[in-house]
């Protein structure tokens, strides 16, 4: 696959985690457990991040502490840290970037299918997919962060990680 096409996949995949990412870190404590929810739909982000780069859907386990529990259409069982969310967001964003940067004509080709088979994407598709859920729950933390402290952090053009 051509190296610009990777990279501008990646530079705006990458921008849109800076984004999830800045959102956090801007969360006031008195904002993560609240009504909002707002470590919960980072968390909700942060699983389907994670699954949808898994090359095989059925063998999906998201890493410890984390739970199944979106599978299963429940919170999870415990509030999780600001920390433990951001090194999870570390690792699914180093693995969408060894995706990307791995990326050949075939490789792209290659069908995504989840275990119900409700969805079947090629693997292109599901990066841009996967891409547009980070965008849209960013935005709605930006959201969130509006309403709580009337502040929100600014837009990201591109990721400064290089692919």
């Amino acid at each position: 696959m051509e190296n610009a096409l990777k990279e501008a996949i990646w530079n705006q995949f990458g921008a849109g985690m800076d984004m999830l990412e800045n959102a956090i870190i801007a969360c006031p404590d008195r904002l993560w457990d609240t009504e909002g929810k707002f470590w919960y739909n980072t968390f909700h982000c942060l699983f389907f991040l994670d699954y949808y780069l898994t090359p095989d859907p059925k063998n999906f386990s998201p890493p410890a502490p984390f739970t199944e529990s979106e599978f299963e259409d429940r919170l999870p069982d415990r509030v999780y840290s600001k920390e433990e969310l951001l090194l999870y967001l570390q690792s699914s964003r180093e693995k969408c970037r060894k995706i990307i940067s791995g990326l050949t004509e075939e490789s792209a080709k290659h069908r995504w299918r989840n275990v119900s088979g409700s969805m079947d994407y090629s693997v292109l598709e599901i990066l841009l997919y996967n891409m547009r859920h980070v965008q849209h729950h960013a935005a709605q933390l930006n959201l969130l962060l509006r309403q709580g402290i009337n502040s929100a952090p600014a837009w990201v053009r591109h990721t400064k990680l290089r692919l």
